[in-house]
Parts: structure tokens; sequence; C-alpha cells
């Protein structure tokens, strides 16, 4: 039995069923030619009895794409298979997916029928679809939840009919990853001409087990499996593409492999995200932000000495660039000094004790810290201690029933003083008690606070220019709290005053 699994992409089919995230014809010809660059196999391209937009879909990216086969889904109804088979017809390599339910539910409830029945109806649409195209695959609806003898019984009759795949799909999510194998299995050592086709998976995630049940099917026999980017599709979604793909790249002891570029797998995933409109959760496995993240102090020290210490994949494997050491209130000075090196900065023990401190009391105030932020840092470890005029403390109230008090306290050349002053908000009120304390008459003459990124917790920089007997002076200072921002880069102007 060969190694090599075959990639059934069903993004543009069984994904686009998400609800609000219907692509228009221009939008899935883009995703079938990045799913090409990507290297997948198969392009389960629409449902085209389904709609004319769907219809026309499977026609367009039959025309836009020459090297995976473009397969049509269809009902084991023959209507279905001939408009298949028409909007197939300028595909190079075209394949018919007919099926039918074989489990207990469908079977009796869903469709009202009977075994034997659906075993006739199931042969009827492999031959009607045969007469159209060569490649026919046949899907046995709710495999997951189907008795093994009769789901044999129904994939040898398929099989024989002219059935060049025969898929087993999870339906709903409901198999654990060793019973989907044994079906599999089961199937590899009970059907007589298995041997004639290739045995497909086709898992869903509403239990979070569709990767672990694809991979089970493929140990014990699959060579198809049916996927989707991002892991998107109806309910908890489908298997992803990018999971058993980087699966097998990361087992090698497992001996399979696909023909995916994995380095087109970010623009890939990016792609399908922006055009469905789907953001990816940043803990997505292989292609979310944080995939490939590090914040915590221990793991930062490890990747930074070792890369494999904690990551079992290279992100430049997958189209990412680097690992990311995001510096939080959990990062170690290792981090830190990293981050520093890598801006250019390099610092004795004693000097990066102190910024490091500097660091941990921002940290604990913002989410992460960005290179700005530490330009900032630095910034402040050189001008530590010689500044003539420096902020101690600052207390203010506001509020709409409040008139805006603040109370200031500086340190000047070693002596503290403290004023409290009322203004228009926080800010002016700060501003004027400042201008009590220090004597000097002076002009604001711009006052610009800018945020470095867009949280609410964000660091804001405030610049301030103020004029004392006609001579410009100019101030600048960062915090989160803006209020405390404003206050140090007034003093900062006001200290630069002869």
């Amino acid at each position: 039995m060969s190694n090599r699994v075959y990639i059934f992409d069903t993004t543009l089919r069984d994904g686009e069923q998400v609800p609000g995230c219907q692509l228009n014809t221009i939008e899935k010809i883009e995703v079938a030619r990045q799913l090409e660059k990507l290297g997948v196999d198969i392009i389960e391209a629409g449902f085209p009895v389904s709609s004319p937009g769907d219809f026309n879909s499977v026609v367009e990216i039959s025309k836009a794409v020459s090297n995976p086969t473009i397969c049509a889904l269809t009902r084991a109804v023959k209507k279905d298979i001939e408009v298949a088979a028409d909007a197939l017809k300028f595909a190079k390599k075209g394949r018919i997916h007919t099926g039918i339910g074989t489990s207990p539910y469908h079977i009796f409830n869903k469709l009202n029928s009977n075994p034997e029945a659906i075993i006739e109806r199931a042969v009827e649409a492999v031959k009607y679809a045969k007469k159209f195209v060569e490649d026919v695959e046949f899907y046995a609806e709710d495999a997951g939840r189907s008795d093994n003898e009769y789901l044999a019984r129904v994939i040898e009759a398929v099989i024989k009919a002219g059935a060049t795949v025969v898929n087993i799909p999870d339906t709903t999510g409901y198999c654990l990853p060793s019973e989907y194998g044994e079906k599999i299995a089961y199937l590899v050592n009970n059907v007589p001409n298995i041997d004639k086709a290739i045995i497909a998976t086709h898992c869903h995630n509403d239990l979070g087990m569709a990767t672990a049940n694809t991979v089970s099917g493929i140990i014990n026999g699959a060579r198809q499996v049916e996927v989707t980017m991002n892991g998107i599709g109806e309910r908890a979604g489908n298997t992803s593409l990018e999971e058993v793909v980087m699966t097998l790249r990361a087992h090698k002891d497992l001996d399979f492999d696909t023909n995916i570029d994995s380095k087109q797998i970010m623009k890939t995933s990016g792609l399908v995200s922006t055009l469905m409109r789907m953001p990816i959760q940043p803990n997505k496995a292989i292609v979310g932000r944080n995939a490939f993240a590090h914040s915590s102090g221990i793991h930062q020290d490890g990747v930074l000495k070792n890369r494999e210490n904690y990551e079992i994949i290279d992100p430049v494997e997958v189209g990412v660039k680097e690992s990311s050491i995001v510096l939080t209130a959990r990062s170690g000075r290792a981090a830190l000094k990293h981050r520093l090196g890598v801006l250019g900065y390099d610092y004795e023990p004693s000097e990066l004790d102190n910024i490091y401190n500097r660091f941990l009391d921002l940290a604990d105030k913002k989410k992460d810290i960005t290179d700005e932020d530490l330009e900032i840092l630095v910034g402040r470890e050189k001008q530590a201690g010689k500044k003539p005029i420096e902020l101690v403390s600052l207390q203010v109230m506001c509020g709409k029933s409040t008139i805006p008090t603040a109370t200031v306290q500086v340190s000047f050349h070693g002596d503290i003083f403290t004023e409290t002053a009322s203004g228009n908000g926080p800010i002016d009120a700060a501003f004027t008690a400042v201008k009590a304390l220090v004597k000097r008459r002076v002009r604001l003459e711009e006052f610009l606070i800018q945020a470095i990124t867009r949280g609410s917790d964000d660091l804001g920089k405030v610049h301030v220019q103020v004029e004392h007997k006609e001579q410009i002076y100019y101030g600048f200072a960062a915090h989160t709290d803006i209020v405390t921002a404003s206050v140090e880069a007034f003093l900062d102007a006001l200290g630069k005053i002869q």
C-alpha cells in the first residue's frame, strides 16, 4: 500500500456552509488558485444542483485551475449527477462525488428506507455517474455511526459498480480515534475488492477529535483525507488541512506524506480567513497568531537556547518568518536581553537589572510590550537621575459632577515641593499646579497625545512644546496613565529651561 496521502480540499464546499461566510465566484476562483499553489490534489468546488451560483462556481473553477482534480458533490439522484457532469465539462480532471446515508439514523429516520434498498440506490448512483466521468467517489454518509458489517457490504457493492474512491465520513464527529481507526481497518480486512479503490476520511470536529480521527484513519489504511483550510465547516467544523499535513511531517516515523507545499500554508490560511470574514482563533494549531509565540520566561529562555526545546515545527516550514518572543510580565531577563539586542542595545548585568525592573512595572500595566515601548524604557534609563525636575507623585480628581483638581509633588534639585490646583480637566489642573510650583512664565504652544498601538491599556506618548522668553522648549514622556505622561512631558520641557 502506498504511503502517499492525497489531500481532498473541501473548503469551497463543506467549508463554505458556515452561515454568513459564502463566497462569490470571483472569490472562489482566488481561493482555488491558491489551493493549487498549496499543492492540494482534489478541490471540491461545490454542489452544482444546489444553486445557479454553485453551478457557475464549479464551471469557472474548472477553467481556472489545471493541476488539481475538480470534484462536484451530488446526492444519489440522477438529476444531481447530470447537473454535476455538466458543471465539470471544462475540468481537465473531473470527479463526481455521490453518495447516500448508511447509518440506521439515516436509513430509517431520514430516508424512510431499508438497508437493501440503500445498497441498490448507491450502486445505481455510482453506475450512472460512471457514464459521465471515470473518476467517481462514493460517500457513505454517517459512516461513523454505521454498522461495520453493513458498511462493508455497501463499500464492496459500490467498488464493484465502479467507485474509484470510497469516503467514510464521521459526519457527526461522534467517533473516538480508536473507534474510527478500527472502522477503516475493518474495511481494509473485510472488503474483498478494497484494493481497487482509495479509502477516504471525512471527519467533523463536533467533539474536537477530527484531526485525531483522520490520522487514525490514515494509520489504518486510508490514503485520502477530506479537509478544509483553518478547519472551517458545518457546526464545529471539519478536519484542518494544516493540522493533518504538519502532523504527518512532524511524525516522520509514521512514514506518510502529502504533496503540500507547507510554506504556502499561512498565506492560504490568511486568504481564506479574510475572504470568508472568519477570524482565526489566536491559539489555533499551526496558523493561529500564538502558534509560534512564547511569553513565559521559562519557555522563552528554552527557545532562545534551542528552538526545538519548545517547538516541534520550524515556523519557516509553514510560511512564518520566525518564532515570536512576546514580552509580557511573565518574561524573564533572557527574553528582554534578546529583544534589546535585536534593537541594537547591549547592557551590563547591573544596567539590565534596572531596565528589567522598569520593564516589569510597565508589563504589569500592559498586555504586551512593543519595540517602541522598549525604546522608551531605554531612553528613560539613559536619562535617569539627570533631570533637574522630576515628578514624585500625582493625584487627580475629576468626573461629571466634580471640579477637576490635581495635587502635584515634584523633586527639584533634590528638594520636594507640593502644589494643588483646579482646571478645566485633569491635565489642565495638573499643568496649573506645575506652573505654580516652578514659578516660570511659560506658554503651552503644542500638546500632542498619541497611542502606540490601539489597546485601552496602551502606553500613551505625549509631546509638548512650551515658549519661555521667546525660546521654544520640547518635552516628551510615555506612560499607561495619560495624565501622568502629560505632566512628565511638561516637566521634561520645563527642566530644559536654564
